[in-house]
């Protein structure tokens, strides 16, 4: 059976940036990818990029695209004015999440007066507008979560208000993931789960990263990391294999499906699905 490949942008700031986005999206078309989806910045403040970059990507490229959109600082009638664009501009699928804080996941949520507080409410409005919906899972648990119970009790509210999907948060083990596996299936929850796997370019980024997720580097991942630090080659040829190592362990379980955030970059990704040969 076809696996399933799907690759991840985020807007670009400025013409360079959309320049390389492009070049990045055309080197890794040998993928076929199933769909692209592209992101918000922090607290929303990429809302418009994403709508135009996300309407031009369907039009230019044929390549379904999936939207991401917050509840971050948008009223109801805001987010379904966009959601209004969306559908205008050929997009059918969205990725409805909450949103993280300005100061992070683990900050404190500040309410949009008129606006939406959770994400299974913006999944209850992209439904009723006929879109087919996505929402995150966080295989290592959200950072603003008490317990493994909160994590599933939210996810299983957003597959009663219409998901249909879940793209992980990235991970590094997957062992994480048969856990996030088991525990959908032991509730009975009717959705498809996709993986998010990030092949590391850049150490102080995944660090960064890491504390904003709250995804766990484990502790020898994170040692072989830091010991190539400074030679960005090496960190990201370690990227690769670790990243070729988990999506073949995800494979072997059956996993049909992988989601790839590229960064706007497109050769590490590349470098992971040649070794994995599913393309």
């Amino acid at each position: 059976m076809r696996t399933q490949v799907s690759i991840e942008f985020f807007p670009p700031k400025d013409g360079a940036g959309e320049e390389r986005l492009w070049s990045t999206l055309s080197q890794l078309s040998h993928l076929a990818p199933d769909f692209v989806s592209v992101t918000y910045g922090a607290g929303g403040s990429t809302r418009d990029r994403t709508l135009r970059m996300t309407s031009e990507i369907t039009t230019r490229t044929g390549i379904p695209t999936v939207a991401h959109l917050t509840c971050v600082g948008a009223t109801t009638a805001e987010l379904t004015s966009i959601l209004h664009q969306y559908k205008s501009a050929g997009i059918s699928q969205i990725l409805a999440l909450r949103g993280d804080p300005p100061t992070g996941p683990s900050g404190k949520w500040e309410s949009t007066p008129g606006g939406i507080d959770h994400a299974e409410g913006l999944v209850t409005l992209a439904a009723r507008m006929g879109f087919t919906i996505g929402v995150a899972v966080f295989p290592d648990g959200h950072p603003a979560s008490k317990d493994e119970s909160e994590d599933l009790n939210t996810l299983r509210r957003k597959v009663d208000a219409g998901a249909t999907f879940a793209i992980s948060q990235f991970f590094f083990e997957v062992r994480s993931w048969e856990r996030l596996m088991d525990q959908v299936l032991r509730n009975r929850m009717d959705i498809t789960l996709i993986p998010g796997v990030m092949p590391v370019t850049n150490v102080k980024q995944l660090i960064r990263f890491s504390e904003l997720s709250g995804t766990e580097i484990p502790s020898d991942i994170r040692r072989r990391f830091e010991a190539v630090a400074d030679n960005h080659d090496a960190v990201q040829s370690l990227g690769v294999e670790i990243a070729t190592k988990l999506c073949q362990e995800l494979l072997d379980i059956g996993v049909p499906a992988l989601h790839f955030f590229t960064l706007n970059s497109s050769s590490a990704t590349s470098q992971v699905v040649a070794n994995l040969g599913i393309r």
